[in-house]
């Protein structure tokens, strides 16, 4: 990968909703297609780019291939594991830098625990909050980018 510049990810108001929209280039690596759509479109809406995968190492080719502000990571994929394909997007020099977040149905500490090893910046449960924590997640990084 030869893009090593970092894209602005400072908000601005989008005319349409009122949201900030971060502007961010996000891959989502989600082997559902109806979770993988609710978040894509509740991404979109606030001025994200959105890539989608639906496998680990699909994702990962991706992620060779494009530049992301973003990664978002499910943990059950059908080819590997959420926590395997976080420790190698860290492993990658190239992608080292690249923010993952994990969003996933399994809410065990001990799961939460194993993502934050594997070098993941935060772990969402799917629940009934997961997209507003997404978004905050996302508004955070853009206020520590910006300072």
């Amino acid at each position: 990968m030869t893009n090593t510049t970092k894209p602005d990810m400072g908000g601005e108001q989008s005319p349409d909703n009122g949201q900030t929209a971060p502007h961010l280039s996000v891959l989502i690596v989600e082997d559902s297609p109806p979770q993988a759509l609710k978040i894509k479109l509740m991404l979109e809406n606030n001025g994200c780019r959105v890539h989608w995968e639906d496998t680990g190492f699909g994702g990962l080719a991706l992620a060779r291939q494009k530049y992301f502000d973003l990664i978002i990571l499910d943990i059950e994929l059908p080819d590997t594991t959420g926590f395997e394909v976080c420790k190698q997007l860290k492993a990658d020099p190239e992608l080292v830098e690249i923010p993952v977040v994990m969003m996933t149905t399994l809410d065990q500490a001990e799961n939460a625990m194993t993502g934050l090893d594997a070098g993941a910046i935060d772990y969402i449960p799917k629940d009934a909050f997961a997209e507003i924590v997404l978004l905050e997640t996302i508004k955070q990084m853009a206020l520590e980018r910006k300072m």
